[in-house]
């Protein structure tokens, strides 16, 4: 991976122990960012069947844990009538509740963002990110429990724009600790949830205990990483160019062209032509933000198809993959799908440590390839042991990551100076648009099975 920074051009050099030491905290610290960026996030979609299951039947009291019912007993909310073992209401209500939000800041904050401080921002996806453990363990209905999701969403939504914007002030190498650390966000989030409800503590306590993911998240950010002296920790990064304007800064690259061309490059200054990179700044109009967004289209949209192929699968199909023959309850295999999944995602959102893959696109046929196959599972029951799902949905696991990672890596890679935040935050939308469109087709597919 090449070593650009885009930071203190006007700064004496740093030893090499002292730049590798600065290099590996920053990666560390955008490891630690997007590790508790994404808990809550995954924490809610894991525990999206208790959610619901400890919800329906609930009418003055707080309801007995799913958990703790005899195997004997019939979960109350069972279609038992049906082919299916459904709630009432899918499992992608819960995706819908955590992602909507996140779609609509990914969206409209791009064009509005630059107006408040990194620091500021950090802070709401603290507040956001505790508050959404805390009304989601306290619930008493699912409108409550939803509420709870929403906080997750914002605070997961709020948080990968500003992070990946963030890392444009920073070695590329950050790139690779971020996705690494959101990878393992999935499986921390997954693994813990299911870990500690089946080893007998109650949804709500389980939730509590998360609450130290907030926590290390503001000691990741305001103490882990080093930032350069000049960075805007307090203040605004725009110059007032209309209600669209923002600045973007970061390296031109000497192997690929900008998404837009510099207007303001000298004559004769031909950055491809020199070892050392250019640093610049300036702001952006409406006009060339969305000439931006046009060419991310390449980016943004096979990101989108993967999403969508697989929280299809994740929120629409799992929870109708039932094996009764199993020894592991409806709700324990459900949880076991998503942490395996998570496991699949830390292991290729950390590749780009080793390999790169430049074609997105092929990683998106795939995906569908998935779920047309599970859909087919669902409807004609050939899949005769949980083990073969357990195999597919890590398989998903790696492509949706390898998908992610490598996306925003070259989208780094190809913007221009002047683009390079903007870009990183405005493609983010690529894979909540794909988990929402899921959500959607979702819900009345789920509906339909749980008719038969």
């Amino acid at each position: 991976m090449e070593e650009h920074s885009s930071v203190n051009a006007d700064l004496p050099p740093p030893t090499d122990r002292q730049g590798r030491v600065a290099k590996w905290r920053n990666v560390l610290g955008f490891w630690l960012l997007g590790l508790c960026n994404n808990f809550a996030y995954v924490v809610m979609l894991s525990a999206a069947h208790d959610i619901l299951q400890q919800q329906e039947g609930n009418n003055t009291t707080l309801p007995t844990p799913p958990s703790s019912l005899p195997p004997s007993h019939p979960e109350p909310h069972s279609n038992s009538s049906g082919r299916y073992d459904c709630n009432p209401t899918s499992t992608a209500a819960v995706l819908l509740a955590d992602i909507l939000p996140t779609l609509v800041i990914k969206l409209t904050a791009p064009f509005f963002i630059h107006a408040v401080p990194y620091g500021v921002r950090v802070l709401v996806c603290i507040a956001t990110a505790t508050a959404s453990f805390l009304v989601a363990s306290f619930s008493v209905s699912v409108w409550q429990s939803i509420l709870g999701v929403i906080f997750a969403s914002v605070s997961s939504g709020l948080g990968e724009l500003t992070f990946l914007s963030l890392t444009v002030f920073f070695d590329r190498s950050v790139l690779s600790g971020w996705g690494s650390g959101t990878g393992g966000a999935g499986v921390g989030g997954a693994l813990l949830y299911s870990g500690l409800t089946q080893a007998g503590l109650s949804p709500q306590l389980t939730l509590l205990i998360m609450l130290l993911v907030p926590a290390a998240m503001s000691l990741s950010y305001y103490f882990l990483l080093l930032f350069p002296p000049s960075f805007p920790q307090w203040s605004s990064r725009g110059r007032d160019q209309g209600c669209c304007a923002g600045v973007g800064v970061g390296v031109v690259s000497r192997e690929h062209r900008p998404l837009i061309e510099d207007e303001d490059e000298e004559p004769g200054e031909d950055p491809d032509m020199t070892d050392s990179p250019v640093v610049k700044t300036g702001g952006l109009t409406c006009t060339e933000k969305l000439i931006i967004i046009k060419g991310l289209m390449r980016f943004i949209v096979p990101l989108a198809v993967v999403y969508f192929a697989e929280y299809f699968i994740n929120q629409g199909l799992l929870e109708l993959l039932f094996f009764p023959d199993s020894a592991l309850t409806h709700a324990q295999q459900y949880r076991w799908y998503q942490t395996l999944y998570q496991v699949g995602v830390l292991v290729s959102r950390s590749s780009l440590f080793c390999f790169k893959i430049r074609w997105v696109g092929v990683l998106s046929a795939l995906q569908c390839v998935n779920a047309v196959v599970l859909t087919l599972g669902v409807y004609y029951s050939f899949m005769t042991s949980v083990w073969i799902v357990f195999a597919i949905v890590f398989y998903e696991g790696l492509l949706g990551g390898a998908a992610y990672v490598n996306t925003y890596y070259y989208i780094s890679m190809e913007s221009g100076d002047r683009e390079r935040e903007f870009s990183m935050a405005a493609a983010s939308v690529g894979d909540s648009l794909g988990i929402s469109i899921s959500g959607a087709v979702a819900m009345p597919l789920h509906t339909y099975f749980c008719s038969l």
